[in-house]
């Protein structure tokens, strides 16, 4: 009899949304992904390097000429400078080095402190390492940080707290001011920082992206991670880094390097040249997602649905009070799957008690135009 080690884990909903919508055929706005390609020359370096041999095991800190890379757009972006041999770590996506990161320093025992709605890799990752979440609510309006209920749960026992910004699912964004309240609450504290940056260049409306890497004080006991699947538009690569401070580094390393030692190597050197050959790619991002909300959130305008524009990421959430206030968010997005053809994810998933009475959804725009076109069209009869 095996007596599991995650009893309350079942399939992702991502994973179920997507089966359903394959199954009944419906437009997938549910896992977040692009539904177009990365960029052709970056596509065209893999084959270049698999074809000159680069199929072997890669550093197990990563490419020296990719962790080289990474620091310069730091540099670039943040005006930071980080040492890309003892702070720069490459791992096989952000939820491998999200993991690596807790299982480096929490024990048994430790808190965890996570904000709700939050990505659902946080939770296990702290139960595997023997450690227990506590969850505070993010205000409902804005999903901005709750200083007073962040105050109230840290504990003698706490020893992370992880941020997400911009804020998967709502698209929200971390201020300076608040990450100035952060470091002054946890300042005479024994607390580590997991800050979550997968989406730090969808950034939208001219605002900044504000990165605990430019936040001195908060870098000190932080593991910044960020992707390139999400920034290059190759989710399926499965590639990410990691940036601590040396100490925090090391630890991490140790971790990483019997997850799974390294990460793909082709796909390292292939990063490597473009990020090289094209610094203006992170630059032009914004831009270009910025469209795509904009595009999108006209077309719904029509619609029943309710929403505020994202500030980030490639998702909007939609408030459907106004379509069916009878359905729970779990049921909605089943019936809109099977009976109007657009899947989509219940962000009470996010939650360990979702707030009562709250109807929202969650939808990506991270399409071709022609994809949000015709999800809109059928989403505005709704």
């Amino acid at each position: 009899m095996i007596t599991s080690k995650l009893p309350n884990v079942g399939i992702t909903i991502f994973t179920q949304m997507s089966q359903l919508a394959a199954q009944t055929g419906a437009i997938n706005l549910s896992q977040g992904f692009p539904d177009f390609d990365g960029p052709q020359s970056l596509r065209d370096a893999v084959g270049r390097h698999i074809a000159s041999g680069h199929n072997q095991y890669s550093p197990m800190t990563g490419l020296p000429a990719l962790r080289q890379q990474i620091a310069a757009k730091i540099a670039r972006s943040y005006g930071v400078n980080v040492d890309a041999d003892h702070e720069v770590t490459v791992t096989p996506g952000a939820t491998q080095a999200i993991f690596c990161a807790i299982q480096a320093v929490i024990h048994s025992g430790d808190e965890v402190i996570v904000f709700d709605p939050c990505y659902d890799s946080y939770a296990p990752a702290t139960e595997l390492a023997g450690g227990r979440c506590v969850h505070v609510h993010l205000n409902p309006d804005d999903f901005s940080i709750d200083f007073d209920q962040l105050a109230a749960a840290l504990s003698p026992r706490t020893k992370m707290i992880v941020i997400n910004t911009p804020h998967n699912p709502s698209g929200a964004l971390i201020s300076r001011d608040e990450l100035d309240q952060l470091a002054a609450l946890i300042r005479d504290r024994d607390i580590y920082l997991i800050s979550d940056e997968v989406y730090e260049h969808l950034v939208f409306d001219g605002v900044p992206h504000v990165s605990v890497l430019a936040h001195e004080e908060l870098y000190q006991r932080a593991f910044v991670i960020s992707s390139f699947g999400k920034t290059y538009h190759v989710t399926g690569w499965k590639t990410g880094y990691v940036v601590a401070p040396p100490a925090l580094t090391a630890e991490l390393r140790k971790v990483h390097q019997y997850v799974s030692f390294c990460g793909v190597t082709p796909l390292q050197y292939a990063l490597a040249d473009y990020m090289a050959e094209h610094p203006e790619h992170v630059e032009q991002l914004p831009g270009f997602y910025q469209a795509k909300r904009d595009l999108f959130c006209d077309l719904l305008a029509p619609s029943r649905f309710s929403f505020t524009r994202a500030s980030g990421t490639y998702f909007q959430l939609v408030d459907y009070s106004q379509i069916r206030p009878d359905l729970n968010d779990v049921d909605m997005a089943t019936w809109m799957t099977r009976e109007h053809g657009v899947a989509s994810i219940p962000v009470s998933v996010f939650y360990q008690n979702p707030p009562q009475g709250q109807r929202l959804i969650r939808l990506c725009f991270a399409k071709r135009e022609e994809t949000l076109r015709e999800a809109a069209a059928k989403l505005c009869v709704i």
